[in-house]
């Protein structure tokens, strides 16, 4: 792929949102348009996959602009696998919001594909302030998804959580683009590959770039910050929730490996407050969840404590740990969204997604029971799935690196992890005597879509198991891959020269 095709993986997204937009009251083309280019998102990220997978780091300035003028693009194996991924969801959750309807309103697919430019500039900028733009290209898009997917089913708790997740959202923005003016005062520049190294000699650096990546830990929800997470996902329609779990977060820790990375280059006096943090965030986490009686609250829970099993490969920074932190961050992508669109499924057709209300209506969904237990099973870590082999190297890169406490912590909040699986499990995914072709069951009303709704709502979750179970079954390729990621990450030199020349 020629470097210069970069800055259409951004162009072309805006583009067809903005097509989509004109012709939003026209039947099915805004949906039409929304699926060809997810579609064609999921093929540009196989193909930048395969242009690096290598080791090769591709760049561009855009305008032909030289290095600190011009928007650059970069890409190498790590942002490349993110793309891949991110692409797999959003298409994912696109077709299930068809499905459930959400994706059939008019400013849905302008929404979502702008939110798609915003993903993949993060993803492929190598420049702390055009970060920022297109993380608010990024939001903006998602205060309009959050808000018209509850239209005409506003209730206190979605006012709370769309209120909660703009405020805090405009919050951490304005202190991580104080960050970034605070770096260019600094070093003058908000370059990546010219700040390489600069944070671990200039503690002036090192305290602004420190205050963006504080920024961003409190948008990857990390504890203590973390209770806006778990109260605005669950706010929202099934199908949104799902995206914002695979990609607003995920954008914030990618950028948390990048920056440590280049910037701090791997600085071993800072990453003890790392493993402090993230460890007390898979605890608090997995514990909140256990407190709620909400399937997607549980999720939302659960979403934070796998957070800080992620970010633990910052922490342990070496070629095992960031292998095993970055396996881990794309393996969570796809079962998160995988539990999110099964319970999602459920919600969407009996109206809640209150384990008690549910208990025994459900039952007879096996589609759906053998999605969600995969996914399950998968995020508390058992075999064949991604999640062992996603937690089997994070171990032993604890281990290599002598953090036996952290260790312990991540097994036992296993342990409770695949309890609290086990508690939506058997609530509403168990075999139940009871028929489930009534129409009205006790505070639990039954919507009965035709059969191509359902099938729209049921095959993203399974797909998206069937994923976690193949990377489980063939760890090795992907894990060469994140191996390949995170030398690239230990050393920046190829990442640096590329951006440069």
């Amino acid at each position: 792929m020629r470097q210069e095709l970069l800055p259409l993986v951004v162009a072309t997204p805006l583009l067809a949102a903005g097509v989509a937009l004109l012709v939003r009251r026209r039947g099915h083309w805004p949906a039409t348009i929304m699926i060809v280019l997810l579609v064609l998102n999921l093929v540009a990220g196989v193909v930048l996959v395969a242009a690096t997978a290598d080791g090769s780091v591709l760049a561009h300035q855009v305008g032909g602009w030289g290095p600190g003028i011009a928007i650059p693009f970069v890409v190498d194996v790590f942002s490349a696998l993110m793309v891949l991924v991110a692409g797999v969801l959003s298409l994912a959750c696109a077709v299930f919001a068809l499905g459930s309807g959400v994706g059939r309103l008019p400013l849905f697919a302008p929404l979502l594909m702008v939110l798609t430019a915003g993903v993949n500039g993060a993803l492929l900028t190598a420049d702390l302030f055009n970060l920022f733009v297109f993380i608010e290209v990024m939001l903006l898009p998602s205060y309009g998804l959050l808000m018209i997917a509850r239209r005409r089913r506003g209730t206190d708790r979605a006012v709370t959580g769309s209120r909660l997740y703009v405020t805090f959202n405009l919050f951490v923005s304005t202190m991580f683009l104080t960050g970034v003016a605070l770096v260019y005062g600094a070093a003058g520049t908000v370059n990546l590959a010219e700040l390489a190294g600069a944070a671990a000699h200039s503690p002036q650096v090192a305290a602004a770039t420190g205050l963006c990546l504080l920024a961003l830990a409190m948008k990857a929800a990390v504890v203590p910050v973390h209770g806006w997470l778990a109260r605005a996902y669950p706010s929202t329609s099934p199908a949104v929730t799902a995206l914002f779990s695979g990609l607003h977060t995920k954008v914030a820790i990618y950028a948390i490996y990048r920056i440590y990375a280049v910037v701090f280059d791997g600085d071993q006096r800072y990453l003890w407050i790392g493993v402090v943090l993230f460890c007390a965030t898979m605890l608090v986490g997995v514990l909140g969840a256990a407190g709620e009686n909400r399937m997607r609250s549980i999720l939302a829970f659960h979403m934070v404590s796998q957070i800080g099993y992620i970010l633990l490969g910052v922490a342990l920074f070496g070629p095992i740990g960031l292998t095993a932190g970055i396996f881990y961050l794309l393996h969570h992508m796809i079962v998160k969204a995988s539990l999110f669109l099964s319970v999602g499924a459920i919600e969407t057709r009996y109206g809640t997604d209150t384990l008690e209300d549910l208990r025994g209506h459900v039952g007879r969904h096996p589609v759906l029971a053998a999605a969600f237990g995969a996914a399950a099973l998968s995020l508390a870590g058992l075999p064949p799935f991604s999640g062992f082999v996603a937690k089997l190297t994070l171990i032993l890169a604890a281990f290599d690196a002598g953090q036996v406490i952290a260790v312990v912590i991540a097994l036992v909040v296993s342990v409770i992890t695949l309890l609290s699986m086990l508690k939506i499990f058997s609530a509403v995914f168990a075999p139940t005597l009871q028929r489930s072709g009534t129409r009205s069951m006790g505070s639990v009303t039954l919507d009965d879509p035709p059969r191509a709704r359902r099938w729209a709502m049921t095959a993203p979750a399974v797909a998206l198991a069937a994923v976690t179970l193949g990377l489980g079954v063939g760890a090795q390729g992907l894990l060469d891959l994140t191996a390949t990621a995170a030398a690239g990450l230990v050393d920046t030199t190829a990442y640096v020269q590329a951006v440069l020349v």
